[in-house]
This record gives structure tokens, C-alpha cells and sequence, in this order.
């Protein structure tokens, strides 16, 4: 698998923001049969960092009303939180 078929893109938030900046951790939605190895391997490859830890949490889909009322939900998505050696920095912006 490359990069491509792995991450999906970057999850900013509050949390994952404060996430980065005190630990290190950065949230990525990935597709849901990528396993922790792939992460790693992908996120060393793209951002040209030390991945030390991944872990993964598969998120269900809120459920959510239509215009005109119908019940319909969201998408469910798979959530990878990478650790990051001390020193490396992942510019986002």
C-alpha cells in the first residue's frame, strides 16, 4: 500500500490541536483496513518524521435529520492518533 491508499487527511480540531502541541500526537482519518504498521509506515514516508506509537479508533456515524425530517447518519470513519519521536514536528499549515 502506498501513502495514498492509507491516510485520508488530517483531523484539526481543539483536541487534536492541543494534542500536538503538548505530545506530539497528530490525528489522521485513514481508510478503515489500513493497520497500525501501514500508518506508521506512511506517515514516515510523507512527512519525513520517527513514528513511535499509533493507535487507532474506529468512529460510528451520528445520526442526523434531514431538511425534510427523515432520519439519515453520517458516515463512519476510522481515526489513527500517531506519536511522534520528541524533537519531530509535522508542519501542517
Amino acid at each position: 500500500m502506498n501513502s495514498g491508499q492509507v491516510l485520508k487527511l488530517v483531523r484539526l480540531s481543539e483536541k487534536a490541536n492541543k494534542l500536538s502541541a503538548e505530545l506530539g500526537q497528530y490525528t489522521f482519518e485513514v481508510f478503515p483496513n489500513a493497520t497500525k504498521h501501514t500508518i506508521a509506515a506512511a506517515v514516515e514516508k510523507t512527512f519525513k518524521v520517527t513514528v513511535t506509537r499509533v493507535n487507532t479508533q474506529n468512529c460510528r456515524g451520528k445520526n442526523k435529520k434531514s431538511r425534510q425530517g427523515r432520519p439519515s447518519m453520517t458516515s463512519d470513519y476510522k481515526k489513527a492518533i500517531v506519536t511522534l519521536k520528541t524533537g519531530d514536528k509535522i508542519e501542517l499549515l
